[in-house]
């Protein structure tokens, strides 16, 4: 699957595929008001802005998915349009994704996963470090702190 690195002009595509990911993989998983407080979050002018233009990341596919790490220790963002879900396109960014933080010598990973990307990081090796709740335009969600640690050789 070809990636590329992100640039400054894709990030009014990054919110394209956010908003997309959360109204169409969403519904199952959360209620319609999480899933509005958390669609929005793509659009709130400052929400995602730094992370965007801070971080490193790679655009998958014609622009159906995207991950970006921020700081270089945490998967900050890992988002696939719903018409692309289940295609391999973020197991190819977390692939590149865990890859380049290996050869950076970053010890561990962090993030924040969703109900909806749990699942996926624990076949990948993560673990749970801790569940935790946190308020959206004032609803409530309940979001997964996880990890992946990788071995570094010393020759």
């Amino acid at each position: 699957m070809a990636l590329r690195s992100i640039h400054e002009r894709d990030h009014p595509l990054l919110r394209e595929i956010y908003a997309d990911a959360v109204e169409t993989q969403a519904p199952g998983s959360y209620s319609p008001a999480q899933v509005r407080a958390w669609a929005s979050l793509a659009w709130l002018p400052g929400v995602l802005d730094r992370t965007f233009a801070e971080g490193s990341g790679w655009l998958s596919g014609d622009g159906e998915a995207f991950a970006v790490r921020y700081p270089s220790d945490r998967l900050a963002l890992l988002y696939c349009r719903g018409r692309s879900a289940g295609r391999g396109h973020a197991t190819a960014l977390l692939n590149r994704v865990e890859a380049e933080a290996a050869l950076q010598h970053i010890p561990v990973l962090h993030t924040e996963a969703s109900q909806l990307s749990r699942p996926l990081l624990e076949r990948r090796g993560w673990r749970l470090v801790a569940p935790e709740f946190i308020t959206i335009a004032g609803v409530s969600f309940e979001r997964y702190r996880m990890a992946i640690s990788f071995r570094h050789e010393h020759s």
